[in-house]
C-alpha cells in the first residue's frame, strides 16, 4: 500500500504532472508542446519525462512522447477519480437534505450533476435552475414537494397552460398550498388533457424532498423540514439515477389517486 500512496502522491503533488498526463492522453507532444501545455520550466520538465519514463508510463518516439499502454491506463483512471472527488464536493454539502435514506439512491450513480444552493446575498440559484429546467422541458412527471415559489410556479404553469404534458403526485396539504397561491390558475391547469394532478398522502420524504423527471434530467429539490427553506436542487443526466427515480415514481403512482377521486384527501371542491 505504501508503495501504491507513493505513485498517488507523486502525480497529485504537482500540477505540472498531471498536466503532462492529461495532455499526453490527448495525444503524443513533443517537449516544447508539453511546456506550452503545462507551463513548466525546460529543467522540470525534463524531471517530469524522466520520471515518466521510469515508470514506464510513456515511451519516446523520435522527438515525441506519447502514452504507453500503462500510462492510458493511469490516465483513464485518475480522470474518473477526479470526476468522482469533482462529484463528491459538489454534494457533500447537500448530502444531508439529499434523499440518501431511500432503497437504491447511491452516490454512485450520480454523473453529469449540476448543484444549485443559495448563496451570500443571492438566495435565487436554486429558485432559477428550477426555472430553467421547466420552461426548457417538454414533459415533467415528478412527486413529493419541488415547486412551491412563486416564481416557479408562474413558468410551470405558463408552461403547462402552452401544452407541455405533465403529471405530477402532490401530497394532500402541498396541492392545497398551490390553490392558495392562485386558484384560479391552478383549476384551469387541472382541467387540461396535457396535465394530470395525482394525490397521495404518504409519498417518501415529503417533508424534505422533491423529485421530478424532466426530458433528460432528474432534479432533487431539498428543503429544510423545519423552516421550508429551499437548500439545494441537483439535477443529473445519469441513467442510473433516472432507473431510480422512475422506480419510485411508477410505484408511488399506482398507489395515487386522481384529483376528482380524492374527495377525502383534499378540498378541491372548485375542481369537481
Amino acid at each position: 500500500m505504501d508503495a501504491t500512496i507513493d505513485d498517488i502522491e507523486f502525480l497529485v503533488s504537482s500540477t505540472h504532472r498531471v498536466g503532462v498526463l492529461d495532455a499526453l492522453a490527448e495525444g503524443s507532444r513533443d517537449r516544447d508542446d508539453l511546456r506550452t501545455a503545462t507551463g513548466a520550466s525546460s529543467p522540470t520538465m525534463g524531471r517530469i519525462l524522466t520520471d515518466f519514463q521510469d515508470r514506464r508510463w510513456i515511451e519516446r518516439d523520435g522527438t515525441a512522447y506519447q502514452l504507453t499502454d500503462l500510462g492510458e491506463f493511469v490516465a483513464v483512471q485518475f480522470e474518473e477519480f477526479v470526476e468522482a472527488m469533482t462529484y463528491q464536493r459538489r454534494l457533500r454539502e447537500v448530502w444531508s437534505w439529499l434523499p440518501h435514506e431511500l432503497d437504491g439512491f447511491s452516490v454512485n450513480s450520480f454523473t453529469d450533476v449540476t448543484v444549485s444552493q443559495p448563496g451570500p446575498g443571492y438566495p435565487y440559484e436554486p429558485v432559477e435552475r428550477l426555472t430553467e429546467l421547466v420552461t426548457t422541458a417538454r414533459t415533467v412527471r415528478g412527486f413529493g414537494m419541488a415547486m412551491l415559489k412563486s416564481s416557479n410556479l408562474e413558468p410551470f404553469f405558463d408552461h403547462v397552460l402552452d401544452g407541455m404534458e405533465c403529471e405530477y403526485i402532490y401530497p394532500p396539504a402541498v396541492f392545497e398550498e398551490l390553490l392558495r397561491w392562485d386558484e384560479e390558475t391552478v383549476v384551469r391547469a387541472a382541467t387540461r388533457a396535457n396535465y394530470a394532478v395525482l394525490l397521495h398522502d404518504d409519498l417518501p420524504l415529503d417533508h424534505r424532498c422533491g423529485i421530478c423527471l424532466f426530458d433528460d434530467r432528474v432534479s432533487i429539490c431539498c428543503y429544510d423540514p423545519e423552516t421550508g427553506t429551499l437548500q439545494s436542487l441537483v439535477d443529473t443526466g445519469s441513467d442510473e439515477i433516472r432507473r431510480w427515480a422512475e422506480s419510485y415514481y411508477e410505484r408511488y403512482r399506482e398507489e395515487a389517486q386522481s384529483l376528482e377521486d380524492a374527495n377525502d384527501l383534499v378540498s378541491a371542491r372548485s375542481i369537481q
